[in-house]
Formats: C-alpha cells, structure tokens, sequence
C-alpha cells in the first residue's frame, strides 16, 4: 500500500471550559495514504471537526497533544508562521459553508489568485491566469467572466466549487473536506462527490472526508474511521464496514439509513439516548449507555461495559473498540 502521506498518532485536544476541561478528541490514531481517501464519520459532537482543525492547525485556545505528521514532517509544535506556509501549499481544506468562507468583497478570481500568490510568490498576471484555470479545472462555465463575479453571484453549488479551486490551486498533497456538500440538494451534492472523485484520481491526493453521511462514505471512501465521543470505535476499509460493522454503534448508524424497501409507513429507525457529556465522561465505554448488546447482556457484561473502555482491537485492518464485538454477524 506505501508509505502513508498523513499518519495521526495519540491525538487529543482538549478545550478549557468554565466547568472544567473538555477532552473533544482522545487518543486518536489513524493514516492517510495518497490516492485514498479516509471517511471520518459519527453524530455531532464526535469530534471529527474538531480532528480536522488539529491537523491544519487551527485551533486556538485549545490543548492539543499527540503527533501528526505530513510527508514525514511533524506538525504538532510547528511555529505558526510554518504551518502557514503548509497550509495550501501541501494541505488544504474545504469548510462546510462556502459563502462565509469566502470574502464578500473580492471577487473569487482575486480570492483565488490572492491564495496562488501568497504561496508561489507569483505575478499579478499569472495568478489571475491559475484562478482561471482552477475555475475551469472544477466545471465552472465561462471562468474568465465569472472569475470576476463576487460570491453571491454564485450558486451554493457553484460556491463549493470555488472553494475546491481555491483549495487545489496550489495543488496540494492532501485534502480535507468537512461536510463538503451538507447544505446541497441531491443533483448538486452527487455533482461536487464525483468532481472531488475525479479530481482525486487525476491528482493522487490523500483525502480526508468528514460527514455525518453513510451514502457519501459509500461513495467516495476507500477506509472509514468511525467516531463517538471523541473516539475512534471503528476502522475498517469501506466495503468490510458496510458488509461487518463490528462495532454496535457502527451497526446502528447502517440501520437508522432509510431503506428503499421500507414501506410508506415504516418509521426511521433512530438511535435512542443521547450522545455522551464530555464535560463528565463515562469510564467504561462511551456508547454503553445506548447499547443494545451491553443492555442485553448479563449483569457481569454489563459491569464490564460500564466500567472497564475498551481497546481498539480485532483482526488485522477492521478493529473495534467493543468488548463484544460482531464479525459478519457473530459476536466475538
């Protein structure tokens, strides 16, 4: 498989609060190869936005720990004006809400060309002639003339494309794209996934996407990491997650997906509970509160799951952190 491009070892963050410190990401482990793309998935409030941002290293105010390496360099502890100069250049990122992202006083050529100069150290001229280009590159028609449109001219669909443009101008080696097609209608939303697929393909980048969305893991994904309170609970590569999931909160996610042979009338099928509190975290296992295979297990099981957190473990590329994990259907 190579060399990974992004390798993420022991990751916390931990943000200061008034009711003590939140712990929204801990221990996280996991690699990035190019050409493949990871999909980080789980509830609100898992902590794969906040995972993103640590790599980029954009959090502020917050206590990050662990080791994140890109190409072989060690991120954590760079001084910022290092990790400025990576930023774009070797890694980028794509936000969920394109219109707050971009500036509403420039138009997205200058925006673009402004991004391409900051790196390159390129002329006026020949940055505004690579924002054509990258407009092009994502399927935007007429770039030269919309290249000199503000944000608001654009579509939502449009505007994310701008911020893929912008994000691969530079022609990064790795890109993360958070909740990328969110605020999308279904066309716009299979539109800008093939668009990233194609542009990933020709490129060889790593890719890291954040979604809340079983479909669009489905869809892009080579390897899945699954989130829950700040943790990974399962890693696996796509089709043996969407075949086995191991993990009873990763069966859970699969069953509350609507199916096509649901009946008019069949409800969805959500997940009961609530997430964990990080501001008060449990000392067994996060989900055990909400875990059918915990409730319905004996009183010995039950202490277990309550009071002893389980390891991330199992065969060789799908481990689980479960202490009652399924494999293609047979608890183990």
């Amino acid at each position: 498989m190579g060399e990974a491009l992004l390798s993420v070892r022991d990751l916390t963050v931990t943000f200061p609060t008034r009711r003590g410190p939140v712990r929204a990401v801990d221990g996280l482990s996991f690699d990035v190869r190019k050409g493949r793309t990871l999909g980080i998935v789980g509830e609100s409030g898992s902590g794969k936005s906040v995972t993103s941002l640590a790599v980029m290293g954009l959090h502020t105010g917050a206590e990050v720990g662990g080791s994140v390496t890109l190409g072989g360099r060690e991120l954590a502890g760079l001084p910022e004006r290092e990790l400025n100069r990576l930023r774009g250049r070797r890694m980028a990122m794509i936000f969920q809400d394109p219109l707050s992202s971009l500036h509403p006083y420039y138009t997205v050529g200058e925006q673009i060309a402004e991004h391409h100069r900051v790196h390159f150290g390129s002329r006026r001229t020949a940055a505004r002639e690579r924002a054509v280009e990258a407009l092009a590159e994502v399927g935007i028609p007429e770039p030269v003339r919309r290249a000199g449109e503000y944000p608001h001219q654009f579509s939502g669909g449009m505007r994310q494309r701008v911020m893929i443009a912008m994000a691969l101008a530079c022609e990064p080696d790795l890109l993360i794209a958070d909740e990328p097609t969110t605020a999308l209608d279904v066309t716009v939303q299979a539109q800008i996934l093939e668009l990233l697929a194609r542009i990933q393909e020709e490129r060889g980048l790593a890719v890291i996407m954040i979604t809340h969305d079983l479909g669009v893991v489905a869809r892009v994904a080579h390897d899945v990491l699954v989130m829950y309170g700040g943790r990974a609970v399962e890693q696996a590569p796509v089709d043996a997650l969407f075949a086995s999931p191991a993990h009873p909160y990763t069966r859970a996610l699969l069953d509350s997906l609507p199916r096509l042979d649901d009946g008019d009338d069949e409800p969805l099928r959500a997940i009961p509970g609530s997430p964990p509190s990080l501001l008060d975290p449990v000392p067994g296992c996060a989900f055990a509160p909400r875990c059918p295979r915990a409730a319905a297990g004996g009183a010995a099981d039950r202490e277990r799951c309550d009071s002893e957190r389980p390891a991330l473990t199992g065969p060789a590329g799908h481990p689980a952190a479960c202490h009652f994990p399924a494999y293609e259907g047979v608890a183990s």
